[in-house]
């Protein structure tokens, strides 16, 4: 076989040797969620890669109307992976989407506005790479069930390991089922997820992953975390709708499903999606110095910019109503709008564990996985850079226990957005900084903004709850 000279033969290559059958060709919605579709093998050529495949994005969440509903995906050579979850030999290709009227990337396609991040970055000077590190928590649960209607609403999530099932009839009942808030992290037996999350790491590794660890997480019940090597902006977004894709898959080959919805489960720990960031130039890191926790100058500015923008922000790093039943006091949820060296309920931590200044890096502690991380890490991006620019002040660390801090301290101290309507609120107010280069638009602002409060915000106000029920029925 001749040797593979650009990334599209190198596609075209595999597929031979491989004896690939089909292309799934995949691409994000605006609201986050992957999209697919698959042609056979014989529709890819080397001119695909120029042409593109049509597609109606009138059926797309937040995009087209159905009067201009013609658009095209330009598959990106280098995102291809054998899929392990199909029967008939497909690899996958990740899509840029595009208007085909005009060949120009489409406005509203959130890995076109990752890229533009990009590019800015690069047009600043500052530096020319952005890296991102996101942990990813979920549960795996046995068992979920959920309806609404005029007259009901109801939810039920069950896991073996659930804490809650400590008395239930198993045939028998072993009785290893971690406690609350004690998951992180005892040794199996009372950890019973060790083997699927094993197994969701080698077909990690298997698709051309890097993963750097897999535990159990806090919360009763099922809640796990798998540690991904920090990669630049935009591969570290393909890359978490990879995990995502896996972790659900794998899960699901195993007769068992996966959320990353960030509060599944009343009393005890939410999910969320840490999300480590630093800047390089020249390929030097720029964040370590000799401030505080071995920060520079530029990594405070940049914490800076994100506790200035932190509530605007979170529109986009925590998009989802459930977001903001996970960021409340008293579950190490990170609702202090401060920064620390180590205190885990600011939203800010500069973490300790290398001395090697390529290690060194902020890690913003709000976002969670319902998120769209095309769009939640450049705005990252953005407010760091605007931070930066401006030279804004983080002002002083939080260092002592939240819980120990008296109400007149506790004062000072900013807090995260209470609800997503809030958050929204505060990014139609505050969004200067996500136009700059062009990488956010005010079309897109303005349609993620107008989404969110019509089809999630307003609907979710006008539900009665089961709990309002326990509080009122009676009065």
């Amino acid at each position: 076989m001749a040797k593979a000279t650009s990334p599209v033969q190198n596609v075209l290559a595999f597929i031979s040797e491989k004896k690939i059958q089909f292309i799934d060709f995949k691409f994000m919605d605006f609201p986050g969620q992957w999209q697919h579709f698959t042609v056979p093998v014989n529709q890819l050529t080397e001119e695909s890669f120029e042409d593109g495949f049509g597609f109606d994005g009138s059926s797309i969440r937040g995009w087209k109307h159905i009067n201009e509903s013609d658009m095209l995906i330009m598959p990106d050579p280098e995102t291809i992976f054998l899929d392990p979850f199909v029967i008939a030999p497909t690899i996958s290709l990740t899509c840029d989407v595009y208007e085909p009227a005009t060949k120009e990337k489409y406005s509203r396609c959130p890995r076109n506005i990752a890229q533009k991040a990009e590019a800015y970055l690069k047009s600043t000077g500052i530096a020319d790479t952005s890296y991102f590190g996101p942990e990813a928590e979920f549960f795996i649960f046995d068992d979920v069930r959920f309806d609404s209607g005029t007259n009901f609403a109801y939810y039920s999530v069950d896991s073996n390991e659930g804490k809650w099932n400590s008395g239930r009839e198993e045939n028998p009942n072993l009785g290893y089922k971690p406690r609350y808030k004690e998951g992180y992290f005892p040794v199996p037996p009372t950890d019973q997820l060790m083997d699927i999350r094993n197994e969701m790491v080698q077909n990690l590794m298997g698709i051309g992953i890097e993963v750097e660890a897999q535990h159990h997480e806090v919360a009763s019940g099922g809640q796990c975390e798998i540690d991904l090597k920090f990669k630049p902006l935009l591969r570290a977004a393909d890359q978490l709708l990879m995990f995502k894709y896996v972790v659900k898959n794998t899960a699901k080959k195993n007769n068992k499903t996966v959320t990353y919805m960030p509060k599944p489960i009343y009393g005890d720990n939410g999910s969320g999606m840490h999300v480590h960031s630093s800047l390089w130039l020249n390929g030097k890191p720029l964040f370590a110095g000799g401030g505080y926790a071995g920060l520079s100058e530029m990594g405070l500015y940049y914490i800076g910019g994100l506790l200035k923008h932190a509530p605007s922000l979170l529109a986009i790093t925590n998009p989802t109503t459930n977001s903001y039943k996970r960021l409340v006091p008293g579950f190490e949820a990170p609702v202090n709008l401060a920064y620390s060296q180590r205190n885990r309920s600011a939203s800010i931590r500069i973490p300790m564990y290398s001395s090697s200044p390529k290690a060194k890096r902020v890690e913003f502690r709000c976002p969670d996985a319902t998120s769209n991380p095309y769009l939640a890490f450049s705005a990252i991006l953005m407010a760091g850079l605007d931070g930066i620019m401006n030279r804004i002040d983080p002002g002083e660390p939080l260092d002592k226990d939240i819980y120990d801090m008296s109400p007149e301290e506790l004062k000072g101290v900013p807090s995260t957005p209470e609800s997503l309507g809030h958050a929204l609120k505060a990014l139609a107010e505050d969004h200067e900084y996500l136009l700059k280069g062009d990488v956010f638009t005010e079309d897109v602002i303005n349609t993620w903004i107008n989404y969110k409060i019509e089809k999630e915000v307003k609907p979710m106000a006008l539900r009665p709850t089961p709990h309002e029920f326990e509080l009122y029925y009676d009065v």
